[in-house]
């Protein structure tokens, strides 16, 4: 059983597993589960497992070629790319489909080395699931296409932002971290004249540049 299942991601292909769509995680459950079963069952004969496991194999193997030669089925089969982050503001209508938390987008972006959300140009939720950005052109580094063409971009120096207030919830350690006051943050949003849940995030970084995202 070993084998065959060593045989069938071989043909199928490598895919790392945050790499696999909705549709390759469901097949790879599938075939994980009919190999335990096989295995683990004493009453069942050795060669269900097999002829079930090659037949759900074959599926995966001709709907990879499917989707390959065919876009608009592989948009059906995998999903599209989805926008959390544009235009300064977060795509509140995109969150609540895939699920997603201001909080995680903006874990994503870090790990992806964006700590100041002022930098950021967009980010996209893609069919695997992972987070892609782009960041604005200021904030992009300078590549050797740059240094040939004497183009100077002005890539300011990154600098680590509090999130004080993320989907309307108050973070009280990244108040602290900022040495912020609750009486500050109140008389700042009533400045703004908002109320604290129409805010999508609110940040301040080391030199007390403060980033206001409305909810919209």
């Amino acid at each position: 059983m070993f084998i065959i299942l060593f045989l069938i991601v071989k043909i199928l292909g490598k895919k790392q597993i945050k790499n696999l769509t909705l549709y390759d995680y469901v097949l790879s459950i599938t075939i994980g589960s009919i190999a335990a079963d096989s295995i683990i069952s004493l009453d069942t004969p050795l060669y269900n497992g097999i002829i079930a496991l090659i037949v759900f194999s074959i599926i995966g193997y001709i709907t990879s070629l499917i989707t390959y030669q065919n876009p608009k089925v592989e948009e059906i089969m995998d999903g599209e790319p989805t926008i959390l982050f544009e235009k300064n503001n977060f795509r509140y209508d995109n969150l609540d489909k895939a699920k997603l938390s201001v909080a995680k987008v903006l874990e994503s972006c870090r790990l992806k080395g964006c700590f100041d959300i002022n930098e950021l140009d967009c980010a996209i939720l893609e069919p695997s699931g992972d987070v892609s950005i782009l960041l604005k052109s200021k904030s992009q580094p300078v590549t050797g296409s740059d240094l040939k063409t004497n183009v100077k971009k002005n890539s300011s120096k990154q600098m680590l932002s509090y999130n004080i207030v993320v989907d309307g919830t108050i973070i009280v350690e990244e108040l602290k971290k900022a040495k912020k006051s609750k009486q500050w943050l109140n008389k700042y949003i009533s400045s703004q004249k908002i109320d604290i849940s129409d805010i999508a995030l609110l940040a301040i970084n080391k030199n007390n540049k403060i980033t206001l995202i409305k909810r919209k």
